[in-house]
């Protein structure tokens, strides 16, 4: 697939373009493929109220002050825009966002994984009261994130000891198949060899995979399972396979 040259990517500095880049995720993971971890994560998604909760965490990411021993910021927003259609010569719209983070068992080399994932702090702002999603979300985390976990931990004896984790990529349905997906994860490849050739790592959905596949990534076994309680083993989730870009692979499955 080619690359469209009207496509910019860049870091995004403040939370102005937040609003636009959790429309493009509730398009893609919400409206076009109803993804179950994320509805899970972002809960009542398509109301004002839920819209304006999820806002204000990525806000909070965007804004920690968390930096690696260099000063880098350990979690990086970028965005892709696009000429309007309405105005093509002066205003641009997010049409991709990504968010790309390095993590490290080490302090200083990146952000250490969560105990249980999530915060109990958290768990209660998206499910006040409700210790049944709230034991479902956490669940779902732990499944999702168990291997980047164990590769984290399994690099603190590595030089450098840490990884560069595409956490998230959405393109908005009306601006795909123009490359839009690739280029986002380019940039992160590069910021990953800029940060002292790190290896990248990513959960890839059957939806995303082949670009990830296509840019070097590799799988490191079959679509993992999710470990959570019998009465939750029947709510849809999307088959997710942990991909890296490490070129020695070898696993069983």
């Amino acid at each position: 697939m080619g690359v469209s040259s009207d496509v910019l990517v860049e870091k995004m500095t403040s939370t102005a373009d937040l609003a636009r880049a959790f429309e493009v995720n509730c398009a893609a993971f919400g409206e076009q493929t109803n993804d179950g971890i994320w509805s899970a994560i972002f809960p009542s998604w398509n109301s004002t109220i839920g819209k304006q909760q999820a806002i204000s965490r990525l806000a909070a990411r965007l804004e920690s002050d968390s930096k690696n021993k260099d000063g880098e910021p350990n979690t990086v927003f970028i965005k892709a825009t696009v000429p309007s259609r309405d105005d093509p010569s002066d205003v641009r719209i997010v049409a991709g966002f990504a968010i790309w983070m390095q993590g490290s068992a080490v302090p200083g080399f990146g952000e250490k994984p969560l105990e249980n994932e999530i915060s109990n702090e958290e768990l209660e702002l998206l499910y006040p009261g409700d210790a049944k999603e709230q034991r479902y979300l956490r669940q779902l985390l732990v499944s999702l994130h168990q291997r980047r976990t164990q590769v984290i931990m399994e690099k603190a004896d590595a030089s450098p000891p840490a990884v560069f984790i595409l956490d998230s990529c959405a393109v908005d349905p009306a601006f795909q198949r123009r490359g839009i997906a690739t280029q986002l994860v380019r940039w992160g490849l590069d910021e990953a060899k800029r940060r002292g050739g790190l290896e990248c790592i990513t959960e890839a959905s059957s939806m995303g995979r082949h670009v990830y596949l296509r840019e070097g990534f590799e799988a490191e076994g079959p679509d993992m399972t999710y470990d959570v309680d019998e009465e939750f083993t029947t709510r849809d989730r999307p088959p997710n396979v942990f991909l890296r870009t490490r070129k020695d692979l070898k696993w069983t499955v």
